[in-house]
């Protein structure tokens, strides 16, 4: 069975079933006189309203502005500098964070959230709370999130730790022939199963 063409497509419920781009939502959105900013999950509650609604645009909650006007670009940085509501990690921020950690700075996504949910405290903070991510590392259990939308690294690692001896080639080959089939919810997941797949 393959993914139907959007155009018969009727329902949210229907669209949901199958897993669609982000470049692929983008374009239906554009395509049906949708706001096409937002993240992939935006995007695709925005189809699926749409579809159960005659059109209609689902409203879009207004980001919170900044009330910071801390430069973060130009301003020179210190351990004391607090983190603001407009925190950039910019090559400003990248540059003292390095100068602080031996140039073993890396700026992931884990550290990123923290520093985004910790204004008021310093960057001095965020230097030891760096350290303490990093140190999880030495815990062989310990594996980073990943994200929601990233379902392939997600299928990857699941398949690879399944399936001792086989290669990530091998994982996105069942990933690929996973992801034209229906699912309950629009998310591909692995199963062991798929190794039946062709």
């Amino acid at each position: 069975m393959e993914r139907p063409d959007f155009s018969v497509i009727t329902s949210g419920e229907e669209f949901n079933q199958w897993y669609w781009l982000k470049e692929e939502m983008f374009q239906i959105c554009k395509e049906s006189g949708l706001p096409t900013s937002g993240s992939k999950f935006e995007l695709r509650d925005r189809i699926m309203f749409a579809l159960d609604h005659d059109g209609a645009i689902l409203s879009v909650p207004k980001k919170k502005k900044p009330t910071s006007s801390f430069d973060w670009a130009n301003e020179r940085l210190t351990l004391h500098t607090f983190i603001t509501d407009n925190v950039s990690f910019g090559p400003n921020f990248r540059k003292f964070m390095a100068s602080q950690l031996d140039q073993k700075f890396s700026c992931h996504s884990d550290f990123m959230h923290w520093v985004k949910m910790n204004v008021g405290k310093t960057l001095e903070d965020a230097v030891t709370e760096w350290k303490r991510l990093e140190d999880r590392k030495k815990d062989p259990a310990f594996k980073r999130k990943i994200a929601d939308h990233n379902m392939m690294s997600q299928y990857v690692r699941d398949f690879l730790a399944d399936n001792k001896g086989k290669t990530t080639k091998e994982a996105v080959h069942f990933w690929k022939a996973k992801r034209k089939m229906p699912t309950d919810d629009g998310f591909i997941r692995y199963h062991r199963s798929d190794l039946d797949l062709t």
